[in-house]
């Protein structure tokens, strides 16, 4: 099948791969972002004449863009199927007849309503691997509930923990659950492909954003039901990892330092000229530190803000001391770690220029991902799809599109 990537090694490792993308907004594009980031050819079915929200979400837009889109939908295709329409729906199976992966993030029961639930789909082909991302998973009393992103996140735990403990629960500000489903949904789906070698038969993926939060949630669970403890807001620290936190600078900045270890923290005191902390009760030990954390953070503190931003780095360097800029986008741009490892990559885009976004991680020395262009327009893939892939007659896709069914463009063209 063709990929989006133009020589051999460029096709990425799952160029071998076809991907049916529907649903829309967060949870399950962003799993498909990291398909196609390393080669899948991933058709997103969007609806004719709207398409995905997507395309109109971001604070800036201009020339009345998304800057979102390009990012969310990148290295796709776009083809228009009115998947509430039963000749859609005909069209959705004749795909997945040719297709490894159908992935999907509606309301559970939606797509059984159009009459493509997974029973369904597998009789046309036992090897489909379909990846459900949803906001409390397929099964059990909330399965049919509206859940988004944010909703995830405080039934999982994340939202009561973040923020000031002076504060009510804040939010991470970015949309973790749904990226954090997404990640554990593209997992799903290259572990469920990979049985399928053996098996030859494909399953379902049942991702939920509240297990997704969950899953990353350390032993906040563990605590509660051996200890008794409940996880309260924090703010910038850990409780008892210490010394592990930002710190001011001269300028009036902060630097993140993180010498929780034993043998870091000893490096640390060397660095502030006070290696005798090392040795003090108080701090010796990974324990002792989380006691007097406090205290600990304060005499940190004191010390880096006599300090430059820029020489309280070289000091910390020298000795070996974990630290970190608090970067905003501006300083992403500027930095040299950045540039060096292509950390961020740009990408040509029709109407806005050079856009310039994050890469394809993780990096894989043989066979990398690659962002080759950024989200399409929508329906920009019909000719391709309908009359390449499924070689529907032009009569019949005017009929089609005259009836709301496929989108029109570009098969007026």
């Amino acid at each position: 099948m063709e990929s989006p990537f133009a020589s051999p090694r460029e096709r990425g490792p799952l160029s071998d791969l076809r991907v049916l993308e529907m649903g829309q907004l967060l949870a399950g594009p962003f799993c498909g972002q990291l398909l196609a980031d390393f080669g899948a050819e991933v058709i997103k079915i969007e609806q004719p004449g709207t398409g995905d929200p997507m395309r109109e979400w971001g604070r800036e837009k201009p020339h009345g863009l998304s800057l979102w889109w390009p990012v969310i939908a990148r290295n796709k295709k776009s083809v228009e199927i009115n998947a509430r329409e039963p000749e859609g729906q005909a069209i959705i199976r004749d795909l997945v007849a040719k297709s490894d992966v159908l992935l999907e993030n509606f309301r559970p029961g939606t797509m059984e309503k159009w009459g493509l639930g997974y029973d369904e789909l597998a009789r046309l082909n036992p090897g489909l691997v379909m990846i459900r991302v949803s906001g409390y998973g397929q099964t059990g009393p909330y399965a049919k509930r509206a859940g988004y992103g944010s909703i995830g996140e405080a039934m999982g735990g994340l939202r009561y923990v973040t923020g000031d403990p002076d504060h009510p629960p804040s939010r991470a500000g970015i949309s973790i659950g749904d990226t954090l489903a997404a990640t554990f949904a593209c997992l799903g789906g290259l572990v469920a492909l990979h049985a399928r070698e053996r098996s030859g038969r494909g399953q379902v993926v049942d991702s939920a954003i509240y297990e997704a939060v969950l899953a990353v949630m350390e032993s906040l669970v563990t605590e509660f039901d051996k200890g008794g403890y409940i996880r309260e807001r924090t703010g910038a620290i850990l409780p008892n990892v210490a010394p592990s936190n930002i710190y001011p600078t001269r300028e009036g900045g902060y630097v993140l330092i993180a010498a929780n270890q034993d043998t870091v923290f000893a490096r640390l005191a060397e660095a502030m000229g006070r290696a005798e902390l090392a040795t003090d009760p108080r701090y010796a030990t990974h324990t002792a530190r989380g006691k007097h954390q406090t205290e600990l953070d304060a005499l940190i503190a004191e010390w880096s803000s006599k300090l430059g931003r820029e020489e309280l780095g070289r000091i910390l360097d020298t000795h070996g001391v974990p630290r970190g800029d608090i970067y905003r986008a501006p300083e992403m741009l500027q930095d040299a770690h950045f540039k060096a490892r292509d950390a961020i990559v740009r990408v040509m885009h029709p109407m806005l220029g050079e856009l310039k976004m994050q890469n394809v991680v993780p990096k894989l020395s043989e066979t990398p991902g690659r962002v080759s262009a950024p989200g399409p327009a929508l329906g920009q893939h019909n000719e391709e799809i309908f009359s390449g892939l499924l070689g529907l007659p032009s009569p019949r896709l005017a009929e089609l599109a005259a009836r709301g069914v496929i989108g029109a463009r570009p098969l007026a063209a």
